[in-house]
């Protein structure tokens, strides 16, 4: 079982909102970081061809990396996309629906702190140039906390306004702070996402759940000996693999804080 690296990156800035600063890549970091991977002779695949694998599709190249970022900030259209355009790199980019805005006006409401988010401009221009644009909730809520409707315009109603925008099916999705659960993930498969992406802080593989994708998530201080390890595929364990008992006690915990009024926030993963 080849374990496949799909790396979760948020922002690349050199000068970011404090809340989202431990997960973000300064771009003279970020650049090294690519650098190491092409290096290490790992090919960029988009993350298509991960999912056409785990569905029985073509086999992956012997050594296949895969490049995601989550929520949209909008230093993935002035710096991120322009580097990957250099080194002719494939990503996809998860936008929360809620936080995109109309160029000049305001967004349509998500749980994210302030920060420079994507207008739909710039997403429907990185979409036209290659971007594979993904879902990433409406509001980037725990979906695992949520009930009723909410659920419904989390992962149904953002994935119809992220189709109307584009004027094409999305089919990637990934999972607030990587939270879901057995009864999520049926209504995101019900929804028509082909696949989702979780975080996990492990490999991927060609044998992973396509609506459980591991992730290997970047922070400012990520170490480069752990970075070049995972390059090399080692440090990390590789899916599949079941839930743990810790994230089952965990996604209990924060429904019962959900339930009384008093939820865990914070962006501990995305």
């Amino acid at each position: 079982m080849r374990a496949v690296p799909v790396f979760l990156y948020h922002s690349v800035s050199d000068d970011p909102p404090s809340w989202i600063a431990p997960w973000t890549v300064r771009p003279a970091a970020f650049r090294e970081q690519l650098a190491r991977i092409v290096d290490s002779g790992l090919e960029v695949v988009p993350l298509r061809r991960l999912v056409a694998a785990i569905h029985g599709g073509p086999a992956l190249p012997a050594k296949a990396a895969v490049l995601t970022f989550d929520d949209g900030f909008a230093d993935f259209y002035w710096t991120v996309a322009p580097i990957l355009g250099d080194l002719g790199l494939p990503a996809t980019l998860y936008v929360t629906v809620g936080a995109i805005h109309p160029p000049g006006g305001r967004a349509t409401g998500s749980v994210l702190p302030p920060a420079p988010m994507l207008n739909w401009r710039q997403v429907t221009t990185l979409d036209a140039t290659g971007i594979e644009i993904g879902g990433h909730s409406q509001t980037h809520a725990q979906l695992d906390v949520v009930r009723g409707a909410q659920v419904t315009d989390e992962i149904v109603t953002s994935k119809h306004r992220l189709e109307e925008a584009l004027g094409h099916e999305v089919s990637a999705f990934a999972y607030p702070h990587g939270y879901s659960s057995p009864a999520v993930r049926r209504t995101v498969r019900e929804a028509g996402w082909h696949s989702a992406t979780a975080v996990e802080n492990s490999f991927s593989s060609a044998d992973d759940d396509p609506l459980r994708i591991s992730r290997l998530m970047l922070h400012h201080d990520t170490p480069k000996e752990v970075f070049r390890h995972w390059t090399e595929g080692r440090g990390a364990r590789t899916a599949p693999f079941n839930e743990t008992l810790y994230t089952r006690y965990w996604r209990t915990y924060r429904r019962f804080r959900a339930a009384i009024g008093s939820p865990v926030g914070g962006p501990s993963q995305s």
